[in-house]
């Protein structure tokens, strides 16, 4: 077992909100609290629902009902609330002045709106919306990328009671009309561009292209961030531009309505390998609870706070963090551009100046901005940092290392968290007020009954096994958008009432570590070996910046191990150096498990949220079909996989 990497300080546990919420009700230590909270998970989730003053203008009668089986479990029947209540109009109300969000441009424009002039656009905007029919249980596209308006959109939407759909800012045509039409859209709100590595990325000509092939959309709404937009109409829909914030001094045009707990909220659109992407519905009673929790609980976060996660909306880090940060009061940082454009030190600076608090980024980015060495992070000011966090897939330790020493000075808990687009949240974090080691996720999130199963259905410890929840949680996803039956197919049809997420886990000395996904694993004589490990050996080799490894099917072995290595800056391609690290990975791993081949590319398949596309890189290798790739960040790399050297 590893030696502890950070510890909390005991003098300052008692001030955090888990401190604060253990004292209120008299729990003396954090592991008796996530114990108590696994086994009643309605008295926890009601608790934490009160401690944060989550608003409902209905009380519920009831936190957790399981009348219709755990598949069907609903939260806070019989309350009435709304997101936008609970994120916009309690702060602007309460703390009009206090800062809602901060945005920095890739140019250098940056801008600020308090919680007042926040309340003020989403009524703007509503009111818009309502003037053109949406209204509640109307579903609402949202194709933007990280805008002031994008957080305004989500807002208006759901105080109308109405849906909206996060696309991800990069989708093409297709992939975005896929989305409307499987929900029957009525709206699509989207800019007319966004700026990136000092080009115009044109999404409006692409958001019109997806609007003419679904006849339900009848308005398009368009921020005007690289130029004027006019309004016009194209085919049977109306394009307008976006509209003003409700001047200072007049009353709201638009009352939050107040839905049921279990109104839909919005659905949040996955990729799979094969199919039309799986639909998350996610409501807003449970979605609004569950965030608004771990991200004061895991996080700390609180009013005063600056939150900045490295995502897009289109990925449920996107929502998480807007509705995290304004569920607490906080501040919550947006960013255009890439992070190491126009210089490497863009995220650094970018951190610094607006002296961010929390910050949330990928296993994936760390590695990729590590290649650029120390001092473009030292060259700044990050003593404001007091949290940082990831998700996304699994660390290995030397880049885990440089976040926690190089990023966070040695101060910050790193606060490792997993979940997934369906739970809506997290099955596994670290919590600051817990001593962490390298890597590990901690454990349970608060109120998460999880575990590990064997093949068997059985707990295990001190080996891989299916990552499983044995209990209903408020974010989880209230099935699949008119697919109930695959719904309960991909996650509860193996074992009776436990959802089984399909990503492998381990259990260790008491500390929880993620091996990558079950679909990701490689299957060597019978062997399983998480691709995670492979790619740990070879980053920590001097010449390898980034790695990916995968199965190929193997007439003997059932399958074998293929790298696939992104060189270092200065490091050069070479027989040799192949060999090198094909005996790093088998002395690593043992034997079993050397490579079977070692290809050199310039580029992994990712998303823009860094996750690497295993999958896609496995099925060009092989002539396969890699399934639905419209989320990845650059389509050219997979083509270039067929030129691996």
């Amino acid at each position: 077992m590893s030696e502890p990497i950070w510890e909390p300080d005991p003098a300052t546990v008692a001030d955090t909100n888990v401190g604060r919420f253990q004292a209120r009700h008299g729990i003396a230590t954090f592991p008796e609290l996530v114990e108590r909270s696994i086994e009643d998970p309605a008295w926890f989730w009601g608790a934490a629902t009160e401690f944060l003053g989550i608003p409902f203008s209905t009380p519920y009668e009831q936190v957790l009902d399981t009348s219709k089986g755990i598949p069907w479990a609903t939260w806070f029947t019989g309350g009435q609330t709304n997101l936008a209540a609970a994120c916009v109009d309690r702060w602007a109300a309460d703390s009009p002045d206090a800062e809602a969000i901060r945005w920095e441009g890739e140019d250098g424009e940056v801008r600020l709106l308090t919680y007042a002039e926040l309340d003020r656009h989403v009524d703007g905007l509503a009111a818009l919306l309502r003037e053109r029919g949406i209204g509640q249980g109307d579903a609402v596209g949202i194709f933007l990328p990280m805008l002031v308006e994008t957080v305004v959109a989500a807002m208006a939407v759901a105080k109308l009671g109405a849906i909206f759909l996060p696309v991800f800012s990069g989708y093409g045509a297709e992939a975005i009309a896929v989305r409307l039409e499987d929900a029957g859209a009525k709206a699509l709100l989207c800019a007319d561009g966004f700026y990136r590595r000092a080009k115009v990325v044109p999404t409006l000509a692409t958001a019109l292209d997806a609007v003419g092939r679904v006849p339900s959309v009848e308005t398009v709404v368009v921020v005007p961030r690289v130029g004027p937009v006019e309004p016009a109409e194209h085919g049977a829909a109306s394009v307008l531009p976006w509209p003003a914030a409700t001047p200072v001094g007049e009353p709201p045009r638009v009352a939050t309505v107040a839905v049921d707990s279990e109104h839909p909220l919005f659905i949040a659109y996955t990729s799979g390998t094969t199919g039309k992407p799986k639909g998350a519905v996610h409501v807003h009673g449970g979605f609004t609870v569950k965030i608004a929790e771990e991200v004061a609980f895991q996080f700390d976060c609180r009013p005063g706070d600056r939150l900045f996660w490295f995502a897009d909306f289109g990925w449920i880090m996107g929502p998480w963090e807007v509705v995290g940060a304004l569920a607490n009061g906080a501040t919550l940082c947006l960013f255009e551009g890439a992070p190491d454009f126009p210089d490497t030190d863009r995220l650094w600076a970018y951190l610094a100046a607006h002296r961010v608090t929390i910050l949330g980024i990928s296993p994936t980015l760390v590695r990729s901005m590590m290649a650029h060495g120390d001092e473009p992070v030292r060259r700044h000011d990050l003593s404001a940092l007091r949290i940082l966090g990831s998700t996304g897939e699994p660390w290995n330790e030397d880049p885990y290392r440089w976040f926690a020493e190089v990023v966070g000075g040695g101060r910050c808990p790193i606060i490792n968290i997993s979940g997934g687009t369906e739970v809506g949240a997290c099955f596994l974090s670290c919590h600051p007020v817990q001593a962490l080691t390298p890597m590990t996720l901690g454990g349970p999130a608060l109120g998460m009954a999880v575990d590990v199963f064997d093949d068997h259905g059985q707990p295990v410890r001190g080996q891989v096994g299916e990552l499983v929840c044995t209990k209903p949680w408020p974010g989880m996803t209230r099935g699949l958008w008119q697919a109930p039956e695959r719904y309960l197919e991909t996650y509860w049809d193996r074992w009776p009432d436990v959802w089984v997420h399909g990503d492998w886990a381990l259990i260790e000395d008491g500390q929880w570590y993620l091996r990558g996904r079950s679909d990701d694993t490689i299957k060597i004589a019978g062997k399983r070996l998480g691709p995670a490990e492979v790619e740990s050996a070879l980053v920590a080799h001097a010449a390898v910046s980034e790695a990916a490894a995968v199965g190929i099917p193997h007439e003997v072995k059932g399958e074998a191990l293929w790298c696939f290595v992104v060189l270092a800056p200065g490091a050069a391609e070479s027989e040799d150096l192949r060999a090198e690290l094909v005996a790093t990975v088998t002395e690593a791993l043992g034997k079993s498990f050397k490579p079977s081949a070692v290809r050199f590319v310039d580029a992994l398949p990712k998303t823009r949220s860094a996750k690497v596309v295993r999958r896609a890189i496995r099925a060009t290798t092989i002539g396969a079909d890699p399934g639905d790739l419209s989320s990845l960040e650059d389509p050219a790399t997979v083509d270039a996989l067929r030129n691996a050297r």
